[in-house]
């Protein structure tokens, strides 16, 4: 149950929008967002810490990449199955920082625990920005006192200023929920994400932190999360690389008051999962959306596979040819393009059975182009801002939908100067 001004819709994401949704409270969240100067400006907040209840759970995925930041290292090294705390910062990637990174980890742990009154392996820690140069511990240090003065339950501008304080070339905060109901009472999940570049998950820089009050077992959390993934955070590409800091973590205070939810054939267990994929894709689609220089979001369906791994290698292919992406950035029906990309995805196939659609307009069918193809009409609609391309492989019965945007001169003049 989503209300009709938070779902991702064409007006939200094209920035008409100036408003953003009011997340729910969640019940037993608490939160805090500050500026350490990391970025040299006071007036931007750099440093966000959330911290929850005793008996609150999480379940979590991390990048893939064998080079990964010091804090999934900590995260992965904490067997506590409860968590009291989330500590995030931009600026500093905290990767290939070595021992002089973890260290820093260890603490600030130590600091939060004292402040918290919290078990250092109850803390996780999460760091987005320039991978490689040293991690400035006594700088974050110097403000633990304050963002720990300045916690609070959650309301509009505890929600946005947390989701700004986790961008890094971000050019808006990224924030969503949805609500269900579970015996005619309302719960919530509540999201915020940020991701712009360096984007394409295998678990590919992008975070996101949902969280809920909903009493659910730990096995039935990461049951939902999992399950969730391939069709929403792995399903996005912004410019096919892989970040070494790439999070998602779902968290649930167990504060609300429903029969706690641990049967997987459940009613409540469905609708608790279609809710969590509601909130993690609209997260997945503002990230692309807000792709490095990206004027365009552009999904990719490409159906009739002989397998969903067949069709997600086929359309990842599409999403992340920068023959296809700088194509659609110029606005040019080179339809070519994408079936080069498709041939080269490894996948079997034969072009005979192959039909293209972009938008509505059929250009590629059974070897050959549509009688009916007008480049005109097609060259039209590649100025919406909202592109859909249509690709069916005629081997099977088997589908995947990726979705990503297109690669503009922004997006060199962008990471030509991201450490000035």
């Amino acid at each position: 149950m989503t209300d009709k001004n938070n779902i991702y819709n064409e007006e939200y994401l094209s920035g008409k929008s100036l408003d953003f949704p009011e997340l729910p409270h969640i019940e037993g969240l608490q939160a805090s967002s500050l500026s350490a100067n990391l970025y040299n400006d006071i007036n931007r907040d750099d440093l966000t810490l959330f911290t929850l209840p005793q008996n609150s759970i999480f379940s979590a995925v991390y990048t893939t990449s064998k080079v990964c930041s010091e804090c999934i290292k900590w995260n992965n090294n904490q067997k506590s199955k409860n968590i009291r705390a989330l500590f995030v910062n931009t600026k500093n990637a905290n990767t290939l920082t070595g021992k002089q990174g973890y260290s820093s980890i260890s603490q600030l742990a130590d600091e939060l625990s004292k402040k918290l009154k919290f078990k250092k392996n109850e803390i996780l820690f999460s760091s987005t920005g320039v991978i490689g140069e040293k991690f400035p511990l006594d700088t974050i240090k110097n403000k633990i006192q304050e963002l720990t003065e300045n916690l609070g339950s959650m309301n509009k501008l505890k929600w946005i200023k947390s989701a700004r304080a986790i961008m890094t070339t971000d050019t808006t905060p990224k924030m969503t929920y949805s609500q269900l109901k579970i015996n005619k009472q309302i719960y919530s999940i509540s999201g915020i994400a940020k991701g712009s570049g360096m984007v394409f998950p295998n678990m590919g820089t992008m975070l996101g932190f949902i969280f809920t009050d909903i009493k659910i077992s730990q096995k039935l959390l990461s049951n939902a999360l999992k399950e969730n993934l391939n069709s929403t955070f792995n399903a996005i590409s912004v410019d096919g690389d892989t970040s070494t800091n790439d999070m998602v973590i779902v968290f649930s205070t167990q504060k609300a008051k429903n029969k706690i939810i641990d049967k997987t054939n459940s009613k409540e267990f469905i609708d608790f999962k279609k809710n969590l994929h509601e909130v993690m894709l609209n997260l997945s689609k503002q990230i692309v959306m807000d792709g490095e220089g990206a004027k365009k979001f552009i999904e990719i369906n490409v159906n009739n596979a002989k397998s969903e791994n067949s069709a997600k290698k086929i359309a990842f292919a599409i999403a992340n040819s920068q023959l296809v992406k700088t194509a659609i950035a110029g606005e040019d029906p080179n339809w070519g393009r994408i079936l080069m990309a498709a041939g080269k995805s490894g996948e079997n196939i034969n072009v005979n059975k192959i039909n293209l659609k972009i938008g509505n307009y059929i250009i590629f069918s059974s070897g050959i182009i549509n009688k009916n193809y007008n480049e005109e009409n097609v060259k039209k609609y590649m100025k919406n801002k909202f592109l859909n391309i249509e690709i069916s492989i005629g081997t099977g019965k088997k589908s995947f939908k990726a979705y990503t945007c297109d690669l503009t001169h922004d997006y060199i003049s962008i990471n030509a100067d991201y450490r000035n």
